[in-house]
């Protein structure tokens, strides 16, 4: 077999593997991409954030249609589900942007591998599938993401238990769906189904949902989505979990037993480190299977880097991203920032919470005295017009120097709105600095002015 050489391989074609070969082969690296998969783009594409975002969409007006038309003047009669119609445009969707991503690495002259790739040494890596290669480079970047935690007890048959990839693609709507896991994945999922007329029980072993994200929004959520027809149980501990004839049987700790059509397993994930040849390479782990880097993202073996879910913190494709941008970056001796501290995170339920920064939990915890602005969705004209009126926006900043440290959304479109905040504080941006911008009325952007003036107390539409 020959081996083929290049300066940069990739390990990974996800969000960040990608990403990270496109900048190389833009500053004039060699590169190759490697990816078990037909279609780049990973997980986040594949089977993750586009599938699961497009069917949340199409079963919001699927809702909406059902429930808020007729408040708009709109008499459509009744409304009926199309699962394979829907089904077909999540696809449609999956297979366009994954269509673009071959385009962009072939445009870019990205030596693309189709296969799966294994360290035989540490400069040296293996390719088994259709088309079996070898691939030699100075340099690697590791970038194989991550994949849906399992647990012995939960008896997965992807037909009826699995994760998030078989909820992608139920052939029908189950009448009685639990969710384990009270976190982002399964809370998004959950609403899709629960949407679409699945009785949704979500089972949580913590006594709060969505952790990591700030308590008094996550509190806020669970009434707003308990009012959609999600169940929750919290302080609930799954013993089993199993298919039995046509049932799926849960378990809890607490003895209590569940019967459900289908189960979705959606506790968290870990990195897919375990199949890759580490050894060959003398790349060691952590006990959980993450990789150790250092501010440059190399790994204890000089020559290979690794970034994205695989080295942990948050496991989101927009850090992924930034990280392959910021590792190749400084390869060539650029010197590159990436800032933690200002990592936006999205939960794209409806309605929509977003953050970044600091909670206050994390403020308190630290000792930091704050200053906090709130505004409620009521108090915006746009709102009224959009029919949202339910959610809120707070702005934590530093009690002395004014300075954001943190600013949290919970309403319509709050994935958007909250990239203004994120610049905002990127650039160091007190909330005085926000409430001296002119924000265009009447904009949902307005209600982020509005909670950075309430920071001083000079709250203008605010009770």
């Amino acid at each position: 077999m020959n081996t083929a050489q290049h300066d940069l391989v990739v390990l990974g074609g996800g969000p960040g593997g990608y990403v990270a070969a496109i900048r190389a082969a833009q500053l004039g690296m060699n590169v190759a991409c490697i990816d078990e998969n037909e279609r780049y783009g990973g997980t986040c594409l594949r089977v993750g954030c586009i599938p699961s975002k497009a069917l949340l969409e199409s079963s919001h007006l699927y809702h909406d249609a059902k429930t808020s038309f007729s408040n708009h003047g709109l008499k459509i009669g009744d409304v009926e589900l199309d699962l394979p119609t829907m089904m077909s445009r999540k696809e449609k969707v999956v297979d366009t942007l994954t269509g673009g991503i071959n385009m962009l690495l072939k445009k870019n002259k990205v030596t693309t591998y189709n296969g799966r790739g294994r360290f035989i040494s540490s400069d040296t890596i293996e390719i088994e599938g259709k088309s079996p290669a070898r691939v030699k480079a100075a340099k690697t970047i590791i970038a194989v993401g991550s994949r849906p935690m399992s647990f012995p007890s939960i008896e997965e048959d992807g037909v009826r238990i699995g994760n998030s990839t078989m909820a992608l693609s139920f052939p029908e709507v189950p009448e009685r769906l639990v969710v384990i896991g009270g976190g982002y994945i399964g809370l998004e999922l959950g609403s899709v189904w629960n949407r679409l007329g699945s009785k949704v029980v979500v089972l949580e072993a913590l006594d709060r949902i969505l952790t990591g994200i700030d308590s008094e929004l996550a509190s806020i959520a669970k009434r707003t989505f308990t009012k959609q027809g999600l169940e929750f149980k919290m302080s609930t501990f799954v013993e089993s979990a199993k298919v039995q004839g046509d049932l799926c049987v849960i378990k809890t700790k607490a003895g209590e037993t569940i019967e459900a059509d289908r189960v979705l397993l959606a506790t968290g994930r870990v990195p897919s480190t375990d199949k890759i040849g580490l050894d060959a390479a003398g790349v060691a782990t952590d006990k959980r299977g993450f990789l150790e880097v250092d501010a440059n993202y190399q790994t204890s073996v000089p020559g290979i880097y690794a970034l994205g879910d695989c080295i942990g913190g948050a496991m989101l494709a927009h850090k992924a991203m930034e990280e392959g941008v910021v590792c190749v970056e400084r390869m060539t001796g650029m010197g590159s920032h990436f800032n933690y501290d200002v990592i936006p995170a999205i939960v794209y339920t409806h309605p929509e919470i977003a953050a970044v920064g600091k909670t206050e939990e994390q403020l308190k915890e630290a000792g930091i005295q704050y200053k906090k602005g709130m505004a409620p969705y009521g108090a915006n004209g746009r709102a009224h017009t959009l029919g949202e009126t339910e959610g809120r926006v707070k702005v934590l900043a530093d009690a002395k120097t004014d300075r954001v440290l943190g600013v949290h959304i919970i309403g319509a479109r709050a994935g958007d709105l909250i990239a203004e905040a994120g610049a905002a504080m990127e650039f160091g941006a007190s909330a005085e600095d926000i409430a001296r911008c002119c924000h265009a009325h009447p904009t949902l952007s307005e209600s982020l002015h509005e909670a950075a003036l309430g920071v001083d107390g000079r709250a203008l539409h605010t009770f």
